[in-house]
């Protein structure tokens, strides 16, 4: 077992199943795309680029978006909390994940996954 899923596995509940359901809807959605273990989370990554992350963290599971500033849809609900490039997802019980908007935004992750930061 890789240790980004050693990660998962050994999270308390509701975040274990948050994030299996989670790498689900990732793997399914996203094309080519291969879990890693960075900087003590679990990161999804096709081929080179960055597409999320997963952190258990103050009490929710965060998935954070690189390309988001690049994103159209469903931005109201990506939080930033003052960081400059990542916003991200945040759930706090499975009920609260709408497959839908995670696959959209998703999708846009994959999209402008090679996408530079917009700097001001």
């Amino acid at each position: 077992m890789n240790p980004a899923e050693a990660y998962i596995l050994k999270q308390p509940e509701p975040f274990k199943s948050i994030l299996l359901h989670l790498q689900v809807i990732v793997e399914t959605t996203v094309p080519g795309v291969e879990l890693l273990y960075k900087w003590r989370v679990p990161f999804y990554y096709v081929e080179k680029s960055p597409i999320c992350y997963l952190n258990v963290t103050k009490g929710y599971v965060d998935v954070g978006f690189w390309g988001a500033q690049y994103f159209t849809k469903h931005i109201e609900k990506l939080e930033s909390d003052k960081r400059k490039y990542v916003k991200s997802l945040r759930y706090r019980t499975p009920d609260e994940i709408d497959d839908q908007v995670l696959i959209e935004i998703l999708e846009q992750a994959y999209t402008f996954r090679n996408e530079k930061f917009i700097t001001d």
